[in-house]
């Protein structure tokens, strides 16, 4: 995987749109005081720990260097504040916005778990209606994809960097990748990594994953 520092070489003649030579910069939000205990956190906009803050700033580091034509961020203030910390200047996306969990917002996969008997997980089961309807997994693809048809144009241009969440930038990836949005299960994004997409030989690749100073952190989900 290419170095985050390090991008790669830009192709001797301009790619077609669907093909394009910029890199898609990937920042997950730093740490929050539900990320941390492993509460799901969804549309609840809650700030930045000390310790997600100084993980915003070091993730600055690993952005530098690349040519941003378009930069955007989720509205919750955690993400905001993540990319005033690592230096970007980002306008507000709404469709950048976290999973609504509906009912299991706030809770942990292991209290969940424990309700209902089985190894429940929002990947596979879904979510319940709470004080929001929640979402399905397609319903957060869809919008993943709606991001996707414009972060592509400014591709062929030069970088894109989207500061957003966990669980987002998952299925975003698994969309862009071509994979099923379920996909996004089998990846995972640590608070304040960066990660890099992009096209290697024509096709949608990961260039580099979940880079990052991170300090020893617990299980989060968004």
């Amino acid at each position: 995987m290419q170095n985050l520092a390090t991008p790669l070489d830009p192709l001797p003649d301009r790619p077609a749109p669907d093909n394009p030579q910029g890199k898609l910069v990937l920042l997950r939000h730093g740490e929050t005081e539900w990320s941390r205990s492993g509460r799901h956190t969804g549309r609840t906009d809650i700030p930045l720990t000390p310790r997600g803050e100084e993980l915003a700033r070091l993730a600055g580091a690993l952005v530098t260097g690349y040519d941003f034509r378009l930069v955007l961020s989720s509205p919750l203030q955690r993400a905001r504040r993540t990319a005033q910390l690592a230096g970007l200047e980002a306008d507000v996306d709404p469709l950048l916005v976290e999973w609504d969990y509906g009912g299991y917002e706030g809770r942990t996969t292991k209290d969940i778990r424990a309700e209902l008997g089985y190894d429940w997980s929002a990947f596979t089961h879904g979510v319940i209606r709470g004080e929001t309807p929640g979402e399905t997994v397609e319903e957060v693809a869809a919008r993943a994809s709606r991001v996707l048809t414009r972060v592509l144009p400014a591709m062929v241009d030069g970088d894109v960097a989207l500061i957003a969440h966990g669980h987002y930038l998952r299925i975003l990836t698994a969309v862009f990748l071509r994979q099923a949005p379920r996909f996004g299960a089998a990846i995972t994004l640590d608070a304040g990594s960066v990660s890099v997409l992009g096209y290697s030989r024509e096709q949608p690749a990961i260039l580099a994953w979940n880079h990052g100073p991170q300090l020893p952190l617990q299980p989060s989900e968004s």
